[in-house]
């Protein structure tokens, strides 16, 4: 078995940050991709809230710096993806789709994936720019002036569905129930919103879409309608909307952790205070599989930062590196 001082689990924003402290801290990180390299930033269009491109940036290739970056300084990358953890043995001991691995230390950045509705499209128009997202705060920008939609029903939707109405000109706040499950506080303030328009007993039976030519002359799927189905009697109406807000919920990418780390309720990596530790010493979570509050590039970049240097400084302690 290859043996590592720190293995990095998953990649994104978190998972690189804590290979580039951890490699030039010179601990030789290892890092697996898994089934999604990069991240949910590679499955996004322009990037316009992270710091030091003035002008925005592309997902992908904002992950392909990051990658880039770490490998100057020394990580090691694998395209394999973990299949089973072993956190009670030491050296903690890692399975994956093609060997098998020791570590003194193991940073987890699997993150979080987004829940979509099952119909396929809005998953695909989400990763090919054509108006669906899963995020408000990344992409409310670029809806300005626009109508639009929202999805879901409970706090996030509601959340969502506020901060978009300072974009878009009109917000459709779609609920398959005839009642909210969002605390009474965002209720009242989302009813009080003029730009909220509540569509009850809906859910999205389909997206409708147009062809589109770019300014570069290329032709992509645009959002144009929602084929809307009423749950209590059946029929069908169209909405028409420019772009939809998946706010359905995120669920952690965290199954290869349970019976072995604490999680919340809902499936997240519990830490300890302001740190990246988990209960397991020598196991450090950070980016999206253990907050489900920011859920931002730049909040899971920070959360690396911190899981590398609490990853060096519990291996100093133990007297694992100098």
């Amino acid at each position: 078995m290859s043996h590592h001082k720190v293995v990095i689990i998953g990649t994104g924003p978190a998972g690189y940050t804590a290979a580039l402290y951890a490699s030039r801290a010179n601990l030789e990180p290892l890092v697996f991709e898994g089934v999604q390299p990069g991240g949910q930033l590679t499955i996004t269009t322009e990037v316009e809230n992270f710091p030091g491109f003035r002008k925005g940036i592309m997902g992908p290739e904002l992950m392909e710096e990051m990658r880039e970056q770490v490998l100057r300084f020394g990580t090691i990358i694998k395209s394999e993806t973990v299949l089973e953890a072993n956190l009670s043995a030491r050296p903690f001991i890692l399975k994956t789709d093609k060997a098998e691995y020791t570590a003194d230390s193991v940073i987890i950045a699997t993150g979080a994936s987004a829940k979509w509705m099952g119909i396929g499209k809005d998953q695909q128009l989400s990763m090919s720019g054509g108006g669906v997202s899963a995020c408000a705060t990344c992409d409310g920008f670029f809806f300005r002036g626009k109508e639009i939609a929202v999805v879901g029903g409970g706090d996030t939707a509601i959340e969502e569905a506020t901060y978009l109405t300072k974009f878009a000109s009109k917000v459709n706040l779609i609920h398959r129930r005839d009642k909210l499950r969002a605390s009474k506080a965002l209720q009242d303030r989302a009813s009080k919103n003029e730009k909220i328009v509540f569509h009850w007993n809906k859910t999205v039976e389909d997206v409708l879409t147009s062809s589109v030519e770019t300014p570069l002359g290329e032709k992509v799927e645009k959002i144009r309608a929602l084929k809307l189905k009423d749950t209590v009697d059946g029929t069908s109406s169209e909405l028409k909307v420019e772009g939809l807000f998946v706010a359905i919920g995120h669920e952690p990418n965290t199954g290869l952790f349970v019976g072995q780390l604490p999680m919340d309720e809902t499936g997240y990596l519990k830490v300890e205070g302001a740190s990246s530790r988990t209960a397991i010493p020598g196991v450090f979570a950070c980016g999206d599989v253990q907050d489900h509050v920011y859920r931002q590039a730049i909040t899971a970049a920070g959360s690396g930062c911190m899981a590398a240097i609490d990853a060096e400084r519990w291996l100093a302690a133990n007297g694992i590196v100098e």
